[in-house]
């Protein structure tokens, strides 16, 4: 699913327009992205957590040319599922098997 499904499933859901659901998708987004630029927590009771996570300084290898280089540090977005979102994607469909 990209993003454009993503907005026809929610205005299909919700009973909203396409640009309706394209605005609060875009704000859910922009609110996320904007808390995670402060270094702070999105959490989501059911879904899940968004953090930005430090990343240490580290030495690295180019590839192409084998040359040693250094990665500064960085902060990395991270996204860790809550329970209910892991127990949904593992639910497993009941088949039936007919001997």
């Amino acid at each position: 699913m990209n993003k454009t499904e993503l907005i026809q499933a929610v205005a299909a859901s919700a009973g909203v327009t396409k640009k309706v659901a394209a605005d609060v998708v875009n704000a859910t987004f922009d609110s996320i992205k904007a808390e995670l630029a402060k270094k702070e927590k999105v959490q989501l009771i059911g879904f899940g957590t968004f953090e930005a996570k430090k990343r240490s300084a580290r030495q690295g290898i180019n590839p192409r040319t084998g040359e040693k280089v250094k990665i500064a540090a960085s902060y990395a977005p991270t996204f860790k599922a809550g329970k209910a979102l892991k127990v949904e994607v593992n639910k497993r469909r009941r088949t039936t098997k007919k001997a």
